[in-house]
């Protein structure tokens, strides 16, 4: 008979000696959520991942509770990546693969999980080469990420970095062209997108951040025709997405067989 909750996630290591256990591992941990004010064993983890370059979070006992299911925690629980991480060269070796110029998306602080997962689904189906999201202030591969992707999350190479800004230089020096995805740019239709080219997305209360977009080459954005300001961030990058698909298959924008009108 299995004791366990039936809410139990898949993702979240439960329980002092267990989340110690994991960091002695090389299994790729996200974060380690830590209940404040204790000490003792709590401290040694803390200590550990932090040298070992793992984001922890202090949280109250009622976070762990939930992140736990109400399984028993002791004031510890960590969050492993439920698919692995690629690095950036993993990105422009499977553009290199396919014989094609490197299309990336960059999350910029896509904390939604749910988000992040169909921004990805939607890479992958439009053809995108791989994803970029910065180590802290954003989801990462977690079970609700790669349920929500449909799967997309196991065929997209996805790299975690240290430091964006410093990813978009490397980009950039490897010849890619930087659209950042905001409100006050370029119609997102009438740009180029040929060559080698990345595309930010922003979350929805903070959009992109002030240094990300001075470091892109473009802004582009989405016409908002009705009362609302902004789209969700992942719909409007499935949008761009599909555009900049459109003209590396170059398919042309109109439908030139269709004339006259119609009665």
């Amino acid at each position: 008979m299995n004791d366990k909750n039936d809410n139990t996630r898949e993702d979240i290591i439960a329980g002092r000696n267990a989340v110690l256990e994991l960091l002695k591992t090389d299994r790729h941990v996200e974060c380690v959520y830590l209940q404040k004010g204790l000490s003792g064993t709590v401290l040694k983890i803390a200590a550990i991942a932090k040298d070992k370059g793992i984001v922890v979070k202090d949280v109250p006992q009622k976070k762990l509770d939930e992140l736990c299911s109400g399984e028993r925690h002791q004031g510890a629980a960590a969050q492993v990546s439920f698919v692995p991480y690629s690095e950036l060269d993993d990105i422009f070796k499977k553009a290199e693969e396919a014989n094609s110029q490197p299309f990336i998306i960059i999350a910029d602080e896509i904390e939604d999980p749910h988000n992040l997962g169909a921004i990805i689904r939607s890479a992958e189906a439009a053809g995108a080469h791989g994803l970029i999201i910065p180590k802290r202030r954003s989801a990462g591969l977690s079970l609700v990420v790669s349920k929500t992707s449909a799967g997309a999350a196991a065929h997209l190479p996805v790299a975690r970095v240290s430091n964006l800004g410093f990813a978009i230089e490397t980009l950039q020096s490897r010849g890619v062209w930087i659209y950042a995805a905001d409100t006050d740019g370029q119609n997102w239709c009438t740009l180029d997108y040929s060559g080698a080219v990345a595309l930010v997305v922003g979350s929805e209360g903070r959009g992109i951040g002030r240094l990300i977009k001075e470091k892109s080459d473009f802004t582009v954005s989405l016409p908002m025709l009705g009362s609302l300001s902004s789209l969700n961030a992942s719909v409007a990058a499935g949008i761009i997405m599909y555009e900049i698909a459109r003209q590396r298959m170059k398919i042309p924008a109109r439908n030139s067989l269709k004339t006259g009108n119609r009665n």
